[in-house]
Order: structure tokens, then sequence, then C-alpha cells
């Protein structure tokens, strides 16, 4: 946790994480919470630091919560409104600009993603632990590229064209993050009715199933199955949550929709969200009943 005076030494450590990730987004959002300390610290209203950036308080507050970028002259005129002058600590500040600044892996693929799922993406590079819930698929970091491909073409695989197959390369390349050093913790909760859905085909669905049966070997990945006959007790419809080790990143729950997502970080709609994901954790079928299931759901196919 930063420092009870803001003015003090800025703290490096917490943001180990974030650095390490390459993530922009978290950067974007540390570097907020950083800047609104400073400025609460000075007693400064937005809207007069809007004002001495050439800007407007609800500028500020975008600056502050991390959702837009940052221009290092626009953070030192705010750094030497609110008195901080040591060399080193504005140094300190203006790197983490920098760095906020630079392009994720995933800038290559914009084009395919809208504004709102590119920064779930930056986010969830920087998460320690990622928790989903799934109706209707295999969580997207737990699906093999066979069935990456039937979902991205909607199931009409012959008629796959080179956008579809940047998807695909786009979504193999985000489960990367599973096996990276200081990889983050995984927590998927699937309905029983996903690994009934035989999308692309009886062949793609049981191969499916086996790279499940692999990949929660994995220390840090665990699944579990919510049966048919709990299925729509505990939640309505698909989410994920990610949490982060960063003090200043607020747990995030997203919620996707045909045109958008929510991004919901106040903190009675997290413990909505963690209140639901505990009841999950009761309802679906243990670790090791789960990988049971998937073991006889494959000998079934």
């Amino acid at each position: 946790m930063a420092a009870d005076d803001p003015r003090g030494a800025p703290e490096s450590a917490p943001l180990t994480a974030a650095e390490v990730s390459g993530a922009p987004t978290a950067r974007r959002i540390v570097l907020g919470a950083q800047l609104r300390r400073l400025r609460e610290a000075a007693e400064i209203s937005r809207a007069d630091a809007g004002y001495a950036i050439r800007g407007s308080d609800s500028k500020i507050s975008r600056m502050e919560l991390g959702r837009v970028g940052f221009k290092e002259r626009d953070v030192g005129d705010l750094l030497t409104m609110y008195g901080v002058t040591d060399e080193n600590e504005r140094a300190f500040y203006l790197d983490m600009v920098r760095k906020s600044n630079e392009r994720g892996w995933w800038h290559r693929y914009t084009d395919l993603m809208p504004d709102w799922f590119s920064n779930f993406v930056g986010l969830e590079e920087s998460a320690s632990l990622i928790q989903n819930y799934e109706l209707l698929f295999v969580p997207g970091l737990l699906q093999t590229e066979e069935y990456v491909r039937a979902v991205a073409s909607h199931g009409q695989t012959t008629r796959i064209d080179d956008e579809t197959e940047r998807r695909v390369r786009l979504r193999m390349q985000r489960q990367r993050v599973l096996f990276r050093q200081g990889a983050p913790r995984l927590w998927a909760v699937l309905d029983e009715s996903v690994l009934r859905r035989p999308l692309g085909g009886v062949a793609t669905l049981r191969r499916q199933i086996e790279h499940l049966l692999e990949v929660t070997k994995q220390p840090n990945i665990t699944l579990q199955v919510v049966p048919y006959s709990m299925s729509g007790y505990s939640a309505e419809g698909s989410f994920s949550m990610l949490r982060f080790a960063e003090p200043s990143l607020p747990d995030v729950v997203y919620i996707e929709h045909l045109n958008g997502a929510l991004y919901l970080d106040r903190q009675n709609e997290i413990e909505v969200y963690g209140r639901v994901i505990d009841r999950l954790a009761v309802d679906a079928e243990t670790p090791d009943r789960s990988r049971q299931l998937l073991s006889k759901l494959r000998a079934e196919l």
C-alpha cells in the first residue's frame, strides 16, 4: 500500500507486478491512483488541476481512473502544482508515464478488438487471480486452437478467412499468460452444458475435453463443473473477476454483452459477485470430481 503521506518517496515495489506483465492498462491505473493521492494531499480540486493542464475536471477524473493515456507535459505540470519538487520523485512518475504509454503485444490486433475488450486484455495481463464463470463456452484462456476456430467462425469452419485466423492467433497468444513466469492463478467454473455442446463437432469437443484434463494438471489452473442439477441457481450469466496483487488496482468484474462490456469496480458490486463466486464453489463439483466428470465425458465421446 502507498505511504499515508503521498509526498514521501514513491514506493516502487508495488509496481513490479504490472511492470513484469508489460500491461500498460494496469500501469495507467496505478499512475492515476498515485496522482489522485498527490492531488488530494495538496487539497486541490479536480477543476483547478484540469485548468492547470488546459483541460477540465472530467479529464482529471479520467486520468485518475486510468482510462486515458498520459502526456509527460501534463503530468509534469500536475506534479509541480501538487508540490512535488524532488527530482528523483519526479523522474519516477515521469518514467511511469512512459511505461504506461508503451504498447502491449495485443496492439497489432486492435483492428480486431473494440476498446472495451482491449482494456480487458490489458488488465488480464496484470491479474494475479482470474475467476471465470461460463455458461456457453469453454473459457477463452482454456480453449484449444480447434475450438477457438469453431467459435471465431461461428461454426462455419469451411469459410475461414485471414481475419478469422488472426482472431485465433490473438486468442492463442492470450493464453500464454497462464504459462509465463509469475503466471496468475485461474479458477474457472463451467456449466455442465458447456462440456456437452459439440462446437466444431464431436471430435473437436473430445480434444477440448482432453486439453482441459491436461491443463488442469498445472498448479495455477483450477476447474470446477456445475452439474445440471445445480445449473442456473447461483448466477444468471457469464462473468469474469480479476484480482490484482498491486494494491492500487481495484478488483474488477467484467461482463460482456453483444456490443460492449461492463466493468464493475465499486466495493458493493465486487461484494455481490464475490458472494456469487463463493456460492458457485459450493454448487459445483470439487476440482477432483470435475476431472472425473471430464474423463467420463471423454469416454462417452
